[in-house]
């Protein structure tokens, strides 16, 4: 601030020799401004331009130009030092509680992979090339994406809008008026008289940054456009899980569907042999209905999961930006088991969740705006120019006498608003504090959501092996009652009861296995899906 007063004191000195008052160059010292007089060092006083000396006007023409340059050039020097100020509370990043690993993973032996964070298109670890084939269409077909990504570009052109400030506004206009004057208003003159000038003026108009206000703006639509980014990769990670998780369920839904005509089979067979032994009397007609009725019954729900399927097609269509009618999934019943997903460390989460890091944005966005806020308490400079050529001849327009001009700054300071100012920097600093709880919220949900979806793998794990187990036994149950049954030992009613418990079981562990599926899913989108805080644009 030192450097700043003393050009001040300079452009100050330098405004009042253009306003006539004298120091030659070679004064010895400045002692100050008195009573309208400047004094040198030997004493020698001067006024105005009625008492100049004459090595005064015996400057030279370059000696003139540079003295009306000069104070012009201190001025702009002395708003480049003040235009360093930039008010408002610089950003850092919000603290969050952040656990040294995850509860759900102690005791859990899971298969580890090579790598220990997700890299690059995270659905190809399922090795399914319908699934990458639908996964490749979402980021170009999908609308939500399409729409998230037209808000990025929205947020984009703001921070363009807001860097525009830095620069001076030009402005050029072209005029030609015809006026006539009035016969009766001068009192000597009963003529009209009738004129045309012609006009082609320049204004130039420029506020200068002196307290950081178009800064802020601009570091506030910064942190917005990244925060968008993050946006959009967040919009194109959902979007890509929850396409995997319809084709996952769907594919579920084909082995229930394999599961049920297997089933039907079975029963169509069981209904035969009930009919020869009932046409042969050795059991009641009460065994064929019985038979018919698990036949018809397990047809009835092979065709319900039908209904299911179709609508997990036209789920998938929309999702990959197609009509429902343009979009096939071939029937491929699941059968493999989920690979082992890497989790990483929580420590991680903050820089591979995309919500996070919107969330985390958004905070140092509002963090700019309260210097945004209260730089209206600072006055605003301004430098506004005009120049042109204007001429009541059209010959002469255009030429260097019909030339004009003016140049000046300007300071304006709001000096009562009734508690406006004061308003705004309060809720600028409310929507601070608002984001950074948001910005918490978010860090919390992720880490519940990479409990809630380690903890569902853990306990399906073992929930599929102690259902394979029963599987194994409700089929062998059903071996034995069979053979009971053919050999007269129990009625067909133990059959029936031991077969439709083999069938929910497995239907059981079909509806686990697609579980286990959807909950890798969900972690992989828990996890980020991939992404990494460093692919944000680090200036949009």
């Amino acid at each position: 601030m030192a450097a700043t007063k003393v050009a001040l004191k300079f452009a100050l000195l330098s405004l009042l020799q253009r306003r006539n008052f004298l120091i030659r160059t070679s004064t010895p010292r400045f002692d100050g401004l008195r009573a309208g007089f400047w004094k040198r060092g030997e004493g020698e006083i001067f006024r105005r331009s009625s008492e100049m000396p004459d090595w005064k006007k015996r400057r030279t023409k370059g000696e003139r130009k540079i003295l009306r340059v000069l104070p012009f050039v201190l001025c702009a020097f002395v708003m480049a030092t003040l235009a360093a100020c930039t008010v408002g509370p610089n950003y850092v990043r919000p603290s969050a509680e952040i656990t040294p690993g995850y509860k759900e993973l102690d005791g859990w032996k899971i298969a580890q992979p090579q790598d220990n964070t997700l890299r690059g298109p995270w659905w190809e670890i399922f090795n399914e090339p319908d699934l990458n084939a639908l996964e490749s269409q979402v980021a170009i077909s999908n609308q939500t994406v399409a729409a998230a990504e037209g808000a990025y570009r929205e947020a984009r052109a703001l921070v363009q809008e807001a860097r525009a400030q830095y620069f001076p506004t030009v402005t050029l206009g072209i005029g030609v008026t015809n006026s006539s004057s009035s016969a009766t208003v001068a009192r000597n003159s009963t003529k009209r008289t009738t004129s045309t000038q012609y006009t082609l003026p320049v204004d130039v108009s420029w506020e200068i940054d002196v307290w950081g206000r178009i800064r802020r703006q601009v570091e506030s639509n910064s942190a917005g456009a990244q925060a968008s980014a993050a946006d959009l990769e967040t919009a194109l990670l959902s979007a890509r899980t929850e396409l995997a998780q319809d084709y996952f369920q769907l594919r579920a839904l084909d082995a229930q569907k394999r599961l049920l005509d297997e089933s039907v089979v079975d029963f169509q067979k069981s209904l035969d042999l009930t009919s020869n032994q009932y046409a042969a009397g050795i059991v009641s007609r009460a065994d064929v209905l019985e038979a018919q009725t698990q036949l018809k019954s397990t047809q009835a729900q092979a065709i319900d999961v039908g209904v299911q399927r179709a609508q997990f097609e036209h789920a998938i269509a929309v999702l990959v930006g197609q009509p429902p009618a343009e979009i096939t999934v071939s029937v491929m019943p699941l059968s493999a088991q989920p690979p082992p997903i890497p989790v990483g460390l929580p420590s991680q989460l903050l820089e591979r969740r995309p919500d996070i890091a919107a969330a985390e944005r958004r905070v140092a966005a509002a963090n700019a705006l309260i210097g945004v806020a209260e730089s209206a308490y600072f006055p605003t400079v301004s430098l506004g120019s005009t120049g042109g050529f204007t001429s009541t001849s059209f010959s002469k327009w255009i030429s260097l006498p019909s030339r004009f001009w003016a140049v000046g700054p300007t300071v304006t300071q709001t000096v009562f608003d009734g508690g406006l100012r004061a308003a705004q920097t309060d809720q600028a600093r409310a929507a601070y504090d608002s984001s950074v709880a948001v910005y918490r919220q978010s860090v919390l949900t992720g880490f519940q959501e990479v409990e809630d979806n380690v903890a569902a793998l853990k306990i399906l794990e073992s929930e599929a092996q102690v259902q394979d187990e029963a599987v194994k036994a409700a089929q062998q149950t059903v071996t034995v009652f069979t053979n009971q049954y053919k050999a007269g030992i129990v009625n067909y009613l133990n059959v029936i009861v031991a077969q439709t418990a083999a069938l929910n079981n497995e239907r059981t562990a079909i509806t686990i296995m697609g579980n286990r599926f959807t909950a890798a899913v969900l972690l992989i989108k828990a996890l980020g899906g991939g992404w990494d805080v460093s692919q944000l644009p680090v200036s949009p």
